[in-house]
């Protein structure tokens, strides 16, 4: 995911004797990224967050940033995570708060809910995933025999320019949104854009938008010596 491998490149950029791998299952990802991110101690790698490299303890840390919702087997994706993670080593993840944090995706669903009842359902199978909860979170990670849990929030500020900048990337062909835009006909998607339009503005002019994004973290020590 994008977010992972922007965290991967600032844990490497705070600890230049570290030795960082990003993993990304997709190919044009990690092109983008290693013409982004040049550090010579930041490996960015294909693979599959499920099956991860690396021998058993070999990192001093293990991190999944946005992932674990969209993930078909989350509870194998922190086993992996706590394979490769030290005794006493740390395994973190955050995902986004989508029933109760993330402004810009409740627009864009909720509009699209009242326009399409499927959209509604595909909203719902969303936001409903428990993996999105604080409970869900400590569940998987006290389930993978991780010691001290602590659950906490993260919230940041969005920033776009205008209704373009927040709309475009939405359909760039990535992850829910992009399968539910691919679905729908030129007339369907224009006639969303203008409800989401309508909604974003809210009466004001066109322009800069904040707009907070909250995302449920997890951490958890392996165990062991």
């Amino acid at each position: 995911m994008r977010h992972g491998r922007s965290l991967a490149a600032e844990i490497a950029r705070r600890g230049p004797g570290r030795r960082v791998i990003g993993l990304d299952i997709a190919q044009p990802y990690l092109t983008y990224a290693r013409a982004r991110h040049a550090l010579s101690n930041l490996y960015i790698e294909l693979g599959d967050a499920g099956s991860l490299p690396g021998a058993e303890g070999s990192f001093a840390a293990s991190l999944a940033q946005l992932v674990l919702t969209f993930v078909p087997n989350p509870q194998q994706v922190a086993a992996e995570m706590v394979r490769v993670t030290r005794p006493g080593g740390v395994v973190a993840s955050a995902v986004w708060d989508f029933c109760g944090g993330l402004v810009y995706q409740r627009i864009l669903w909720n509009t699209a809910a009242a326009l399409d009842p499927e959209a509604g359902r595909t909203r719902d199978r969303l936001f409903s995933n428990p993996l999105s909860t604080p409970e869900g979170l400590r569940r998987l990670w006290l389930t993978a025999g991780l010691a001290d849990v602590e659950v906490g929030s993260l919230t940041i500020r969005m920033d776009y320019a205008n209704f373009d900048d927040c709309w475009e990337p939405l359909f760039g062909g990535q992850g829910p949104v992009g399968t539910f835009a691919a679905g729908l006909s030129l007339d369907a998607r224009q006639q969303l854009k203008t409800a989401v339009r309508g909604a974003f503005l809210c009466g004001r002019p066109d322009g800069l938008r904040s707009l907070t994004a909250t995302a449920w973290a997890v951490r958890g020590l392996r165990s062991g010596r």
